[in-house]
């Protein structure tokens, strides 16, 4: 999947992901693509706004930092708490976790928050617009990943608030003012507590990676230091370049759970070791769309669009026992299983190198009978691997054609040992069909595909003219 895969990060603008009635636009499919195959393989994406949400978004920022800087340097005990599960929709107002050096005002419409401590003092501004801005971009990304795995139109409306709510409702989704490592709050500096009695110094220990429980995660920092780990288990930066109206979305574990694992969940930690003399700390204004409380999430939709669901997601899961539960991250079921795509990576929304390639389409020739074999082949191929993995719980580990080229021969190489668990053919790359003689071809199409000759008709229902026609000119 690497080999043909993003070269980086991938960046998309929200205006292209909004669908339209009628045939989808080459910049939608393009878009979906592109931030589907980022989550895929960085478990995130970057999304664009338009100019004047971008103002909206540095405003919410410039209201944070006033906000929290005229926070207590150490919170009344009873607005110190770490994250509890029974109250994950009931969250509101000023609360502080030490333990991972941060401070949150939580805002949820329908909920009005209180503070106990001083009833003046006014919450960060403009939360009710940002609070908008990013939960019709979370439902826009939720979309377009329906889109991607052939998901009917707006499949998760059910399990979804009401827009707008209704009366005496109390929103699921939730909008996380945020702020890392203020030299002013207790624990900011070199992972320590110092108390107000005594200064002892107290050490905490260093906490591990994050995942969110949500559909979708939409996150906008005013300083670097977000990472994610992606599918090959590094921890890439994602915040270090972002421009004004630039955001980072990614997916929770609601959306893994509701898509039986097609969509992993992103992996997740915020870095404050390079924070000294900032007066600030790091701030970010974080959305999470939830599913309600009242719902379940099941998989219908996805066996509804003909995906296999293993066990382990057969069985609707009430929402709130969902939040409640611990979901250990070395036991989710990573598919890695979304296609790879050979389109050109336009810069700033461009299509310029769609329409070029579309002209020179008109003056291929068609495929010769040898490489229509080779695509035959290659998609039987996967399909085996696949299922036949599934069937016996093995996880995929992909190859590119190099690589392919020298596990055919290799005793030891990565994939061999999950070659003869299957019981794959000797001589038969894992993987990639790309250099095979024609003979291995076809016997491997007679061994598996039934009833398959080599003077079958190669004319194939799922390989479209144009589709083939378009890969032998690239």
């Amino acid at each position: 999947m690497a080999g043909n895969g993003l070269p980086s990060l991938g960046r998309v603008k929200l205006t292209d992901l909004v669908p339209s009635e009628g045939v989808p636009s080459d910049s939608y499919k393009l878009s979906v693509s592109t931030l589907s195959q980022s989550f895929a393989q960085y478990s995130a994406a970057i999304i664009q706004f338009p100019a004047s949400d971008g103002a909206l978004l540095r405003s919410g920022l410039d209201s944070a930092h006033l906000y929290f800087q005229q926070k207590a340097a150490y919170p009344p005990e009873e607005l110190i708490h770490t994250n509890d599960s029974r109250e994950w929709c009931k969250t509101s107002g000023y609360y502080a976790d030490p333990q991972l050096w941060q401070e949150t005002y939580d805002y949820r419409p329908g909920l009005t928050p209180t503070d106990p401590i001083n009833g003046m003092e006014f919450p960060p501004g403009g939360l009710p617009d940002i609070f908008s801005l990013l939960g019709k971009a979370a439902r826009d990304v939720l979309d377009a990943i329906s889109y991607y795995l052939n998901l009917r139109s707006s499949p998760f409306t059910e399990i979804l608030d009401n827009v707008p709510l209704r009366s005496r409702e109390i929103s699921s989704s939730v909008l996380s003012v945020c702020c890392h490592a203020r030299p002013s709050f207790p624990g900011a500096q070199h992972n320590n507590l110092t108390t107000p009695d005594d200064g002892q110094l107290i050490m905490v220990p260093d906490h591990e990676h994050q995942v969110d429980k949500s559909l979708i995660s939409v996150v906008k920092s005013d300083k670097a230091g977000f990472h994610v780990r992606d599918f090959q288990g590094r921890w890439i930066l994602l915040d270090g370049d972002l421009g004004p109206q630039e955001a980072v979305v990614y997916p929770g574990l609601a959306l893994y759970q509701a898509t039986a694992g097609y969509v992993n969940p992103a992996l997740h930690r915020t870095e404050t070791n390079n924070m000294s003399g900032n007066m600030y700390g790091k701030c970010s204004l974080v959305f999470k769309l939830m599913p309600k409380s009242m719902t379940s999430l099941s998989c219908s939709e996805m066996r509804a669009a003909g995906h296999g669901v293993e066990a382990q997601f057969q069985l609707p899961i009430p929402v709130d026992d969902f939040m409640q539960r611990s979901h250990p991250t070395d036991q989710l079921f990573y598919r890695n299983t979304f296609p790879s795509f050979s389109y050109p990576l336009a810069h700033e929304g461009s299509m310029k190198p769609l329409m070029r390639r579309r002209k020179n389409n008109t003056r291929c020739k068609p495929l010769p009978p040898s490489k229509r074999l080779r695509l035959e082949a290659q998609r039987v191929l996967k399909e085996r691997v696949q299922e036949i993995a599934d069937k016996k719980g093995i996880k995929l580990r992909f190859c590119n054609l190099k690589e392919c080229e020298n596990h055919i021969h290799a005793l030891d190489s990565p994939c061999a040992n999950i070659r003869m668990e299957i019981g794959w053919p000797h001589g038969v790359p894992f993987v990639h069909p790309h250099d095979l003689p024609n003979k291995a071809k076809i016997g491997f199409l007679e061994a598996y595909e039934p009833g398959w000759t080599a003077t079958h008709d190669m004319d194939l229902s799922l390989t479209e003219p144009a589709q083939t026609s378009q890969q032998y000119c690239n």
